[in-house]
C-alpha cells in the first residue's frame, strides 16, 4: 500500500475530501506534524501534502523548523516526486522554488471562484469551471510565481492562486477540500483572526450553506483526476 504523508500545520485544518479520494486509491494516510519532520518520511512518501496553517511562511524567526520544511520540499520537488500543497503549503512550494512569499494587498476569506488560465482549464481544475464552482479562501499572504512553473488560476486580489510543476506538482493558493459540515471548528479556531478582519462568521457559515455541497461534488472528482494522472 502506498502512503500518503499528510504535513499538518493545524489540528483541524485537515485533508477533507482528499482523505476518501485518497482511500479510493490505495493510499494509506500517515499525519506528520511540521515541527519534527523525518526527513526520510518525506522523501520516500508515494504522495506528500502539506496543508494550511495560520503562519507566515517565510517566518523563521518565530518558527524556524519552516525553513527545514521548505528545504524537504526543495529536494522532493527537484525529484519531481508528488507533492501537493494547499494554502500555507502552496506558499511553502512557492518558497522552496525560490518565489517570494509576503503580504497580499487585502486578506481573501471566504467563498469565491477563481478564474482559470489556459493551462488551468487543460488541468484537473477545469472541473471547477463549468459553472464557476466558489471554492474556499482563507489567508493574507500570497507569492510570487516561480520559474518553471505553469499559473492555473488567479483572483482580482490574488494573481497567483495555483501553479503546477509538471504533472506530479500541485499548489493551491484556495481551500479546494473544505467540507461545510467541518467549517465550523475554522469559526471557532480563527475567531480573532475573524474579529481583527471584521467578517461576521455568520456570513462565512451562510456561503458554506449555498456553496459547500457544490465544491464537495466538484472537488471530489478534481482530487480523482489529479490522483489517476499521477498513475499514468
Amino acid at each position: 500500500m502506498r502512503t500518503a504523508v499528510v504535513i499538518r500545520h493545524l489540528a483541524f485544518e485537515d485533508l477533507g475530501t482528499l482523505a476518501p479520494a485518497l482511500g479510493r486509491r490505495g493510499y494509506r494516510v500517515r499525519y506528520a506534524e511540521p515541527a519534527a519532520l523525518d526527513a526520510a518520511l518525506v522523501r520516500d512518501a508515494g504522495l506528500l501534502v502539506t496543508l494550511g496553517g495560520p503562519i507566515g511562511a517565510c517566518d523563521d524567526e518565530h518558527y524556524p523548523w519552516l525553513a527545514n520544511e521548505s528545504a524537504l520540499l526543495a529536494a522532493r520537488m527537484s525529484a519531481g516526486r508528488p507533492t501537493l500543497g494547499i494554502c500555507l503549503g502552496a506558499q511553502l512550494m512557492a518558497r522552496a522554488l525560490g518565489a517570494r512569499v509576503y503580504p497580499a494587498a487585502a486578506q481573501e476569506i471566504g467563498y469565491a471562484p477563481v478564474t482559470l488560465t489556459a493551462a488551468g482549464r487543460a488541468s484537473p481544475l477545469a472541473l471547477l469551471e463549468p459553472s464557476r464552482v466558489p471554492v474556499l479562501h482563507w489567508h493574507g499572504d500570497t507569492f510570487d510565481l516561480p520559474d518553471r512553473v505553469e499559473l492555473l488560476a488567479s483572483t482580482g486580489v490574488c494573481a497567483n492562486q495555483a501553479f503546477r510543476l509538471g504533472e506530479r506538482v500541485l499548489a493551491l493558493q484556495f481551500h479546494a477540500e473544505v467540507e461545510a459540515a467541518a467549517l465550523e471548528r475554522w469559526l471557532i479556531g480563527h475567531t480573532v483572526e475573524l474579529g481583527l478582519a471584521g467578517i461576521d462568521p455568520r456570513e462565512l457559515r451562510e456561503q458554506a450553506r449555498r456553496h459547500g455541497a457544490a465544491l464537495e461534488s466538484c472537488s471530489t472528482r478534481l482530487w480523482d483526476a489529479w490522483l489517476a494522472g499521477l498513475e499514468r
